[in-house]
């Protein structure tokens, strides 16, 4: 028979369940790119699959959501610019995880997932040899779409099988540029970007700080007043189309004035329970 306490947390799940927000937008995203260290890429490709893809992530509350995301060499050589705050040298890197969180359950999953990485780390279940370039739980800003009311949602990317991903990251000039920023990337760039491209669609969000009591390996986030991140989803290998839709973007944004671009970086995505480009990395 369960003991009490055991009863108590099974109430309390049925609590949490009848309130709040449990809608479907995801109105926060956690984006992280992370660069195994040289010599343990199958260990920790297979790490991350076999383990905390699910125990490390979407087997929590409200993360509805998530994609793998892999930069062959090849692609790595592809992103620019050269000399990125975001990657140091700028092709490091190589894996791409990205989730959505439903809107308005940000804080109820921060705490959750705090607690259950702490227990990982402490029953060795975290995999040390890697190092986090680019780690950020964000909040949703904007979604701009190819197609306007046709295909896919934002909240369908991370399972629609898109052929690949790119990942802008911008720097404004402070914080009240931004806003101007984001609104000129939503109501005139992007569309025009969009227009006629293999890209469905782009959502754009921006970094929220990470908690006081995050693990020690995962850095505080940066620019959390002034970086804007956008992921565009392509409905094919960003390879075939990198050199006619992808270059000069760094230019497009510096030409308003407004910020500067600090990273573009293409991806495809990984096949779940493989090794399948793991060979490919270096």
């Amino acid at each position: 028979m369960a003991d009490e306490g055991e009863g108590a947390r099974g109430a309390g799940y049925a609590e949490l369940a009848a309130v709040g927000p449990y809608g479907v937008r995801p109105g926060h995203a956690l984006i992280t790119m992370v660069e195994p260290h040289p010599g343990h890429e199958y260990a920790y490709n297979r790490w991350y699959e076999d383990d905390h893809y699910y125990a490390g992530a979407t087997a929590m509350p409200w993360m509805f959501a998530g994609r793998r995301w892999v930069a062959t060499k090849d692609l790595q050589e592809l992103r620019y610019p050269q000399e990125s705050a975001v990657a140091r040298p700028v092709g490091t890197g190589c894996y791409l995880s990205t989730y959505w969180v439903t809107e308005g359950r940000y804080d109820e999953h921060m705490k959750w997932t705090v607690a259950i990485n702490k227990r990982l780390n402490r029953d060795g279940r975290v995999y040390q040899d890697r190092t986090h370039v680019f780690t950020a739980f964000q909040d949703h800003e904007a979604t701009v779409y190819r197609d306007g009311a046709a295909g896919p949602r934002d909240f369908h990317a991370l399972d629609h099988p898109y052929a690949g991903l790119v990942l802008q990251v911008v720097d404004a000039e402070g914080a009240e540029q931004r806003a101007e920023l984001l609104e000129w990337l939503r109501s005139r760039h992007l569309p025009k970007r969009l227009s006629g491209s293999p890209a469905a669609m782009v959502t754009v969000f921006r970094p929220t700080p990470l908690p006081g009591d995050r693990m020690t390996y995962v850095k505080q986030v940066e620019g959390v007043d002034t970086r804007l991140t956008l992921l565009w989803f392509l409905q094919e290998d960003p390879c075939t189309c990198w050199e006619e839709r992808f270059t000069g973007l760094d230019a497009a944004v510096a030409e308003t004035g407004l910020g500067r671009v600090e990273l573009v970086a293409p991806f495809i995505p990984t096949v779940p329970g493989t090794d399948r480009y793991v060979d490919r990395l270096r």
